[in-house]
């Protein structure tokens, strides 16, 4: 098959990348510096979603889409950060998707990512796919996002939207910046530690996308191992997995204080399932906690 990735320079991004370069499909990328982003067997289109519509020559016949990019969440935010989380997720999208549009032979399926913050704060309630969407930025920010998505089945184009949780890498990700305070003794729950967290290893995450182009599915999928633990319970595993003790909370104030608005969906519990994912007959190779942490600590 052939590919174009957006967002393919990123942590999720690159690994799917070479899984689809390892796998012998055809794998091209967007970037807004195609010089410094340039890959051996990759074909490279410059694209900043913030500026306008990507070539259209770079979807014309591809089989699938891939889009991740977006402005990192995981900064404090101001009215100008959270304008590029939204404006790169939400318009981003809508130029991605007319481009797609103008092709004259589109590809086959737009898989597009999302986030688990579209459930916003639900507490101990199970959620699956069919679970109604919550209140707040972010999740006002997914539901736009999803939208926009959605507007390539107009043009025939099979749509695919995938909710990513709490990605468990080695090499990226939040694990990137916890990892180390852990392995210095600095870890501990956050906040009351009863809010759920929604995981997935990376290697599963980067399997669910490829897999979505591969077979006839379409709509919402969750993207989170069967298994979602609560905050204290993860960092139990990760002190345990990193052999180190994690007895310094930090209250919930204090997240509040250092992070901003941003410290309050820090703190929100979203006990996500991918009942869809399951369904369909995709395999998780991990769904145990403490086996998958192995693999990247």
């Amino acid at each position: 098959m052939k590919f174009i990735v957006s967002g393919g320079t990123g942590f999720i991004g690159r690994q799917i990348v070479d899984e689809l370069l390892k796998q012998e499909h055809y794998a091209g990328v967007y970037s807004r510096r195609p010089g410094v982003a340039a890959r051996t067997a990759v074909a490279t289109y410059r694209w900043d979603p913030m500026e306008g519509e990507p070539p259209v020559d770079s979807v014309h016949d591809m089989d699938a889409v891939i889009h991740l990019a977006g402005e990192p969440v995981a900064q404090r935010w101001n009215p100008e950060v959270k304008e590029k989380i939204r404006a790169s997720r939400v318009e981003g999208t809508r130029r991605l998707v007319d481009a797609i549009a103008k092709a004259r032979h589109k590809p086959k399926v737009l898989i597009c990512a999302s986030a688990i913050g579209a459930y916003g704060d639900r507490g101990d309630e199970i959620l699956t796919e069919n679970s109604t969407l919550g209140k707040g930025f972010l999740a006002d920010v997914c539901r736009a996002w999803e939208a926009e998505a959605d507007r390539a089945a107009w043009f025939g184009v099979r749509v695919v939207k995938i909710r990513i949780g709490f990605v468990l890498g080695r090499n990226g990700g939040a694990m990137k910046s916890i990892t180390p305070l852990f392995r210095l003794g600095l870890g501990g729950p956050l906040g009351s530690g009863k809010q759920w967290m929604p995981w997935v290893h990376e290697n599963d995450i980067t399997r669910l996308f490829i897999w979505a182009a591969e077979n006839e599915v379409s709509g919402v999928f969750n993207g989170v191992a069967p298994n979602p633990v609560t905050n204290k319970e993860f960092t139990r595993a990760l002190a345990s997995a990193l052999h180190r003790p994690a007895i310094l909370p930090a209250p919930g104030f204090v997240i509040k204080a250092a992070l901003g608005e941003l410290g309050q969906h820090v703190l929100d519990s979203a006990r996500v399932i991918p009942e869809a994912a399951l369904q369909a007959g995709f395999k998780f190779q991990f769904s145990d906690l403490n086996s998958a942490l192995s693999t990247v600590v």
